[in-house]
């Protein structure tokens, strides 16, 4: 490919920044890596630093981390009744850790940590792992009820068995791949629009006229991209929530 052409996917390869192998395992600290951490600290920033003066008329910030924290916990009890607030730190971080990477990977030579599925799969297998570990130690064989609906007609019984359990099998895949499917789609749609910009703007006076068209189309997708990267979150936390309460009550 030339040097100068144009590749949308090149944003989302992911770069070394120093090498780390230690005992021979490659542990190297990449962009995507630095990328985790910025997140990291500005979702601890946010919630330490906007918590800790506890005015009675909050400031901007408190207001932000209290109205964040209110909608996830009104998610959680909503979904999942009063017993799934003993997940709520789980699902705040993930909500905050989603909410915050597709917001940061809108900005300028920024990276977008969901745009990598083993992200998005790791999320939702750590989110299907508590499921499963809470559900039999809550319930032990009764999380099995599960599969198994109650008033279900012994005949069909079977073939109801393999459908929830091809469905709770595929949910990490589709709670990751949504996240994954949206992002990667969104910027490389950016990109490309962006591309046209670059060849509009440099083909002459003719086509440079043009060039506005694919700019107005770049503010309306952004515009859009922001508002798909925050629903994305509450998609994400609400769905875990769904998943918990099935461990929370296995029963149909």
């Amino acid at each position: 490919m030339p040097e100068n052409a144009i590749d949308p996917i090149h944003q989302f390869n992911v770069e070394r920044i120093f090498n780390l192998h230690p005992f021979g395992y490659d542990a190297s600290f990449t962009n995507a890596s630095l990328l985790m951490v910025i997140i990291l600290g500005l979702a601890s920033l946010l919630m330490i630093y906007g918590t800790s003066r506890r005015s009675l008329v909050p400031g901007r910030l408190q207001s932000a981390a209290e109205m964040t924290y209110e909608f996830v916990a009104d998610t959680v009890r909503g979904t999942a009744g009063q017993d799934g607030m003993r997940f709520m730190p789980l699902v705040f971080s993930l909500f905050m850790f989603v909410f915050f990477a597709n917001v940061l990977g809108l900005l300028p030579f920024s990276y977008t940590v969901t745009s990598q599925i083993v992200v998005t799969f790791a999320l939702a297998a750590l989110v299907i792992a508590v499921v499963i570990i809470y559900g039999i130690a809550k319930h032990g064989a009764g999380f099995l009820h599960l599969f198994a609906p109650s008033g279900v007609s012994p005949l069909i019984l079977p073939f109801i068995i393999l459908i929830e359990v091809i469905s709770f099998v595929a949910r990490p895949i589709s709670l990751s791949v949504r996240l994954f499917a949206n992002m990667l789609a969104g910027h490389i749609t950016l990109k490309v629009f962006g591309g046209f910009i670059v060849l509009l703007l440099g083909g002459g006076v003719a086509t440079a006229l043009l060039a506005p068209l694919p700019f107005i189309g770049i503010v309306i997708l952004t515009a859009f991209e922001l508002l798909v990267a925050v629903l994305q979150a509450y998609v994400f936390a609400i769905l875990t929530c769904v998943y918990l309460n099935d461990a929370i009550h296995p029963g149909h």
